[in-house]
């Protein structure tokens, strides 16, 4: 059954309509789908915060809680969880609207990511002070 809820009240970092190239014969998404949205996802606070290029280092967790179908509407909702040296770590939560008759929102996958700034040969590099 799904867990119904609202999306939260910020902007989404990134917002995609699934389309039947994204998805098994049967109209469900793919899971590899949703996993590199969510990297794409992930990486845009993280390159901000390096102020630069990133590299994406470690999926810490990722859980799949409800399906994705063909048509939803997903959102994915990114924000930095902690900073070190070279590494940022990323938490992204994804939900989904869907059904326009009978308009449902369901929180679909959470993921924990880490990103490692790089240079341009692509060597760790430290991430700059917070301005």
């Amino acid at each position: 059954m799904d867990e119904l809820t609202t999306l939260p009240d910020r902007q989404p970092t990134l917002r995609v309509v699934t389309m039947p190239a994204d998805c098994s014969y049967t109209g469900d998404v793919f899971g590899g789908w949703i996993m590199a949205q969510v990297d794409i996802a992930g990486s845009i606070p993280a390159v901000h915060r390096a102020r630069g290029r990133v590299a994406t280092v470690a999926v810490n967790s990722f859980l799949f809680k409800q399906p994705v179908f063909m048509g939803d509407i997903v959102s994915f909702y990114a924000h930095i969880d902690n900073v070190g040296r070279t590494s940022i770590a990323v938490n992204v939560e994804v939900y989904v609207q869907r059904d326009p008759a009978q308009p449902v929102c369901v929180k679909v996958t959470e993921a924990t990511l880490t990103y490692v700034a790089v240079d341009e040969n692509r060597r760790p590099r430290e991430v700059p002070p917070e301005v």
